[in-house]
């Protein structure tokens, strides 16, 4: 194969994910026409590559007038992706920038009934620091990590009854503190779980755009004051926004 046909294959790539990519969520089925606005296509070009992706299955025509969806393919690939997903390996390079940023513990969490979950941690370098480890569990209706998450669950009253039981947290004070969270897009707590320790963490989401988890920092009163927890806030938000598209979720938060 010359180089310039290798030139041309890699263009044809490149003008049938243009195609995959012009259909959403909004606009499952489009016309020819409809695509043409879409992609920088000759006519010809884009019936071309439309047989091609048909003929692979990741495209079918439909109705009448002709109207094209994605195929089959297109499913396969994405049970693939969900099935291989490792959330901890994906959010490594979340983790390290915040960790890099901050100097402080970072952590990940996602819910498990009542309970959260750590499922990656990087602790701080610094001698005083507050760590939990992978692994550790505690009430979801405890700690910035924990509400960061319950917040954005939907739970209803019942829920949250069940949820304050024998934790000595207010329902009343909770759900203000929930609220307040999903006003601002962040949770925070002072020396809840552990004395003199500071915390704040957000939510992340996945495809369906459920709340999947949260992504907190943690550290010493004493050195995450207001300015530098604000500043870990404004990190860690953005940091989830993009958490949560590698997850096949776009729609970002923001701080209030």
């Amino acid at each position: 194969m010359t180089t310039a046909e290798k030139s041309d294959n890699v263009r044809a790539v490149g003008r049938a994910l243009e195609i995959l990519l012009a259909f959403t969520e909004e606009d499952p089925e489009l016309s020819a026409g409809e695509l043409l606005k879409r992609v920088d296509l000759s006519r010809p070009t884009l019936y071309r590559l439309i047989y091609t992706l048909q003929e692979s299955g990741f495209l079918l025509s439909v109705g009448e007038p002709q109207r094209f969806r994605l195929g089959p393919a297109v499913a396969r690939l994405a049970h693939v992706w969900k099935s291989t997903l490792d959330l901890g390996a994906i959010a490594q390079p979340v983790l390290r920038r915040v960790w890099e940023a901050t100097h402080e513990t970072v952590a990940l969490f996602v819910p498990q009934g009542n309970m959260r979950l750590c499922v990656a941690e990087l602790p701080s370098p610094q001698p005083l620091n507050f760590k939990r480890g992978v692994g550790y569990t505690e009430r979801i209706v405890r700690g910035a990590s924990g509400r960061a998450i319950l917040a954005y669950m939907d739970p209803t009253v019942e829920d949250l009854r069940s949820y304050v039981q024998g934790t000595g947290l207010n329902l009343k004070e909770l759900e203000a503190e929930l609220a307040l969270t999903r006003q601002r897009g962040y949770s925070t707590s002072h020396s809840e779980l552990i004395p003199g320790a500071a915390a704040v963490a957000v939510p992340f989401f996945n495809q369906q755009g459920q709340v999947a988890g949260s992504l907190g920092v943690f550290g010493p009163e004493v050195r995450l004051d207001a300015a530098r927890q604000k500043a870990a806030v404004n990190l860690l938000l953005e940091e989830a926004v993009k958490l949560s598209e590698a997850l096949g979720f776009g729609v970002a938060i923001q701080a209030r």
